[in-house]
């Protein structure tokens, strides 16, 4: 029940966003985002800016042990970035834009962590870590299907043994997964 409090105010805080002129952009290629949202036909979009999720950690109840941790951990990020493209036929994004959003993380602070391809299904998985001094400070996560396309964006100091935390937070529930994929892959690793 809590979990559902929580993911409520998420949303209401995502929805409530352009009311509190959040100037936080995706830092992904704009003409991309906009022609992919284009070609959708489900589009899922939440931005939320450091503002938004300290305003959103207010409400949490510290009383409660996994409401406790989330709200620890979202303190701390200064934002979280959310867009699920679903598309009516597969075809409907092209490997140049997945190798477009790739490079928008090329930079000696991000190092990819899980990197993986499947043949058969046509399915890849990119996970990217940025480190600063040593210290992790972002996370990106690409995750290609058929007729999906999702992307993941997390600033801010995180750990991954915290990522399980936000499992309960709107939409945020492969977050959990991720653990157990950087733990049983090596950078590189192509499947």
């Amino acid at each position: 029940m809590n979990n559902r409090i929580a993911i409520l105010i998420l949303v209401t805080a995502a929805l409530a966003a352009p009311i509190f002129a959040q100037t936080s952009p995706l830092p992904l290629p704009p003409d991309i985002e906009k022609q992919l949202a284009t070609r959708a036909s489900d589009v899922t979009e939440v931005t939320l800016g450091k503002n938004m999720l300290a305003f959103a950690a207010k409400f949490m109840n510290g009383k409660d042990k996994d409401d406790a941790a989330a709200r620890h951990l979202i303190e701390g990020l200064d934002g979280i970035y959310v867009r699920d493209y679903e598309f009516d036929k597969e075809g409907q994004y092209s490997m140049d834009e997945l190798k477009q959003l790739r490079a928008s993380f090329q930079s000696p602070e991000w190092s990819s962590i899980v990197h993986t391809r499947e043949r058969g299904s046509g399915e890849t998985t990119d996970i990217m870590v940025k480190l600063v001094n040593g210290e992790s400070r972002g996370m990106f996560i690409l995750s290609a299907e058929p007729k999906e396309l999702s992307i993941v964006l997390i600033l801010g100091p995180i750990r991954m043994d915290e990522l399980g935390e936000l499992k309960g937070l709107g939409g945020l529930g492969a977050l959990s997964n991720i653990q157990k994929d950087t733990q049983g892959k090596k950078k590189g690793d192509n499947q």
